[in-house]
Formats: structure tokens, sequence, C-alpha cells
């Protein structure tokens, strides 16, 4: 593990690209229809094309760091983890506190907390951690 990066992380990286630009692309042009076909009960779209904004940010240096040295894949894995987990977080705080929460939010939420325990375990598998 001491030397290149493992293909499968590398491939990893690039599913995580295509999955962030599905939410990406309707959250930034066309919030208001996209988070009504979620079932989504309130539409706040300077929120929403902001989450979209982060998305695309992560998600395409996902695709093009995905060739990149241990100690990038170092820092976007950290990245990932703390983004992923506050996600999870956020959204799991909202769901819980609303009376009747979309389906959509429990995908999203399990979305978001599956990509945490993914990043977590491939960061366990960073050799030479940058402090």
């Amino acid at each position: 593990m001491a030397g290149s990066v493992p293909k499968a992380l590398k491939r990893w990286f690039v599913v995580h690209c295509i999955i962030d630009m599905v939410f990406a692309i309707p959250l930034f042009l066309a919030p208001a229809w996209f988070l009504d076909v979620m079932g989504w009960p309130v539409v706040d779209p300077l929120t929403s094309r902001l989450v979209g904004a982060a998305l695309f940010g992560i998600g395409l240096e996902s695709y093009f760091g995905r060739h990149g040295t241990w100690a990038q894949f170092n820092g976007m894995l950290r990245l990932k983890i703390i983004w992923s987990a506050f996600a999870t977080l956020g959204i799991l705080w909202t769901l819980t506190g609303m009376e009747d929460a979309p389906p959509a939010g429990w995908l999203v939420l399990a979305v978001f907390a599956g990509f945490n325990g993914l990043w977590v375990y491939w960061y366990r598998k960073v050799p030479h951690r940058v402090p």
C-alpha cells in the first residue's frame, strides 16, 4: 500500500463525482423543481445552490484528482470525511425534527452515511499521513 494509490479508490472517486453531479446540477440549475421531485416541502434557492456548488467542488475535484499522489488523496479523504460526517448529522437532525420527513431525505442520509464509512475505511489505509 506504500506505492501507488489503489485502482479501487480511484474508481470510488469517479463514482463519487458522478453521484455528486446527479445532485449538483439540478440543485444549482433548478432547485425548486428538483426538491419538489424529491418531495422536499421547503425550498430555499440560495441554500440549494450553495449545496449544489459544494457538490460541484468536491465531486469535480474527486474526478480531476483521481490520479494524484497519496498525499493528495489524504487531503481529499479528510475533506470528504468532514463533509459527509457533518452532512449526515445535519440531515439526521433535520429529518428527525420533521413531522412527515420525505422518503428521499432518508435516501440522501443513507448516501452520505455510506460515503462517510467508505472514506473512513480508505483514510485508514492511507500511508504516510500528512499532519
